[in-house]
């Protein structure tokens, strides 16, 4: 089997920071879509993110959430995926120009970032130590300044289901928990927050179910720690959401 990356994954609420090296070889996703923005920072190398109609080769540069891209990339790179529904999400959202999918970003402010992340992946530094990391490039990304906040009976839905992913989840039973009938959360979780309630729980599975799998479980037992039903529905959705199957990459932990 072919590995299209060997890497880290580090997950805190709202965004998810992977670092992973293709050993100086080209990889690539087939066109896929997310539901999240993806930030990609070339640490040692370069990439490209195509949407059909234009391409961004970095060294920093972003694809809209929930946009159909290819994304190919050589040596070490950094992606950065956030919510949208988040708040620095939401501040991302507005930096695409109408109607585009892409973007690119100058790449100095990010400099600082991109040797902290080359060093901490060279020492294989804790997980506290990305985080940090990642957090500082979402500042820089977004600024600290809070946008708008979501409705907060959307958000009670939201932590909710955050809170139950290693069961089902119910559209009643999380619409009763913000005090809503079950179509009108339906159609409130969709107007602030721009897509179906059940992609968004499906987004927290697989978010769930990659840090399972990074922190050492296997597929198997990923999928049943994130609410899939088996490794096979998990495998067709990673494969489906970010163009490779799970089974390509290669997670270690800090020594």
């Amino acid at each position: 089997m072919q590995i299209a990356g060997r890497g880290r994954v580090f997950v805190w609420q709202g965004a998810s920071l992977w670092v992973l090296a293709s050993d100086g070889k080209d990889s690539g996703a087939s066109v896929h879509a997310h539901h999240a923005h993806q930030v990609t920072l070339s640490l040692e190398g370069g990439f490209v993110l195509s949407d059909g109609v234009r391409s961004c080769n970095g060294p920093v540069a972003a694809v809209a959430a929930d946009h159909r891209h290819g994304f190919t990339a050589t040596g070490k790179v950094a992606l950065l995926f956030i919510e949208p529904e988040s708040t620095a999400g939401r501040v991302l959202t507005a930096q695409f120009p109408s109607g585009a999918s892409l973007v690119d970003f100058d790449p100095a402010p990010f400099a600082p970032a991109i040797a902290d992340l080359n060093a901490g992946f060279a020492a294989n530094a804790g997980d506290a130590e990305f985080i940090a990391i990642g957090r500082d490039v979402v500042t820089t990304l977004c600024g600290e300044a809070p946008s708008a906040a979501l409705d907060t009976r959307v958000q009670a839905m939201i932590d909710q289901v955050r809170a139950t992913l290693d069961d089902r989840v119910d559209l009643a039973s999380v619409a009763d928990r913000a005090c809503l009938s079950p179509s009108r959360a339906r159609h409130l979780f969709a107007a602030e927050t721009g897509l179906p309630f059940k992609a968004f729980v499906l987004w927290q599975r697989l978010e769930r179910a990659v840090a399972c799998y990074a922190a050492g479980h296997s597929l198997t037992e990923a999928a049943h720690l994130a609410g899939f039903a088996d490794s096979a529905h998990l495998s067709r959705t990673f494969r489906k959401t970010f163009g490779i199957p799970a089974s390509q990459l290669e997670f270690s932990r800090p020594r």
